[in-house]
């Protein structure tokens, strides 16, 4: 192997993926390689908590690519490899290992790793966090003789889990500190929705309530909550939240905050350094022009794509209207913009059908929709965020007019 390359891919998930092929795409046929910490090839990482987990999906289906696709590519993929040095002026990185690789341009798509919990038990047997395919295969050899499961967090990662656990008909109780589930993402109407959906299943919801410790000598036997309750449990699994692994590049000076900043060519303040993917905290248009970071599947793809092509010197930015999916029970919801700061919800449909819309106003302007089994309202409606439309909201509400029709004859404001 040698010891230069001219783009090296720190991160083995989708983005450093994504960044390789749009790379080759885009017609660059200097030497690549990728950098990633666990000893798969680049997969999946949204159905661990979903068909994975459940075992409807084998690891060979999350492959994004098969082994023989990188090869012909000429793209060398190093596993077992954590980077834990940046020298940015010698355009070098170092790793676990000792090992030192040079570099023409980086690009830093190393993800996100799970918050842990840091009261007492938290590192006990039985504790799960689910992040990678060795988390999930733990997981599920662990099911085994279980019966009671504590998922700490009511996000999307652990409604998910609470999900797929109880259709395993295990005995499930979510924990969450605030008074709602996917309080940071969503709107009350989405919550309250999905906190029913969870109850007809079984689930019990514990809304507005802490962690005090897990308990246990060797391995987890229960989880004590706030006021002394203790709710017996065999497995405990832990969602809340995730850190931007960005310590290298903190150490060498790229300016930072929750993430790594970059422009909206992806460009770090190192030169030479880009960021992608969960990341990667950058001015965002779709948050009213703030700084965030995006952990989805989507960001990570689109922005490995404009770093690929800022590489090759092409003249482009980043702006995506973002997008997420999550699939619980027989629900598909999907999620096009971002709510946070809106003024006026418009329901679409009756939820008690199953099937309906929840789109998001800020000033009167659409900034989001989450769709419940409503395709048809995702496709359409993600034009009304791209272009920041305002249909009058009593049309909006009324399912039969199609939103394509409101796109159609609106003027963007």
């Amino acid at each position: 192997m040698q010891n230069r390359y001219d783009v090296v891919i720190v991160g083995a998930g989708h983005g450093g993926a994504q960044t390789a092929i749009a790379l080759r795409q885009n017609g660059f046929d200097g030497s690549v390689l990728i950098l990633g910490d666990e000893p798969e090839l680049p997969y999946e990482r949204p159905p661990l908590s979903k068909e994975y987990l459940a075992g409807q999906k084998t690891f060979d289906r999350l492959l994004i690519r098969p082994a023989a696709f990188w090869d012909e590519r000429h793209v060398e993929i190093r596993l077992s490899t954590r980077v834990i040095a940046i020298d940015a002026d010698a355009h070098r990185v170092t790793t676990d290992t000792g090992r030192t690789f040079g570099y023409g341009a980086l690009v830093w798509a190393a993800g996100a790793a799970p918050r842990r919990l840091s009261c007492q038990g938290h590192d006990l047997v039985g504790v799960h966090t689910i992040r990678t395919r060795a988390d999930a295969d733990r997981m599920r050899d662990a099911l085994v003789g279980v019966e009671e499961v504590v998922v700490i967090g009511g996000g999307y990662i652990g409604l998910e889990a609470a999900a797929v656990l109880t259709k395993s008909d295990k005995k499930v109780v979510l924990v969450e500190a605030l008074d709602r589930v996917l309080a940071r993402v969503a709107g009350e109407a989405l919550s309250r929705f999905l906190e029913q959906q969870h109850r007809a299943h079984g689930v019990e919801l514990r809304l507005g309530t802490t962690v005090e410790a897990i308990e246990g000598d060797a391995r987890a036997t229960g989880v004590r909550l706030t006021g002394g309750e203790v709710v017996s449990a065999q497995m405990v699994i832990v969602g809340i939240g995730v850190l931007p692994a960005v310590e290298p590049l903190v150490a060498a000076g790229a300016e930072h905050g929750n993430g790594v900043a970059i422009d909206a060519q992806c460009r770090t303040s190192l030169p030479d350094v880009y960021a992608i993917g969960d990341c990667a905290l950058h001015a965002n248009r779709f948050a009213a022009g703030a700084r965030v970071r995006l952990e989805s599947v989507q960001n990570a793809a689109d922005q490995a794509a404009v770093a690929a092509k800022a590489i090759l010197g092409m003249d482009v930015a980043y702006d995506v209207v973002p997008w997420f999916w999550s699939n619980q029970y027989d629900l598909k919801v999907q999620t096009v913009g971002l709510s946070t700061g809106h003024d006026a919800t418009v329901v679409r449909g009756d939820p008690a059908s199953g099937s309906f819309s929840i789109l998001y106003l800020r000033q009167g302007r659409i900034i989001a929709l989450d769709c419940i089994n409503a395709v048809k309202d995702y496709v359409q409606g993600h034009r009304l965020v791209a272009e920041a439309m305002s249909p009058d909201p009593a049309a909006l509400a009324n399912i039969a007019t199609p939103l394509k029709e409101l796109a159609d004859g609106h003027q963007a404001v």
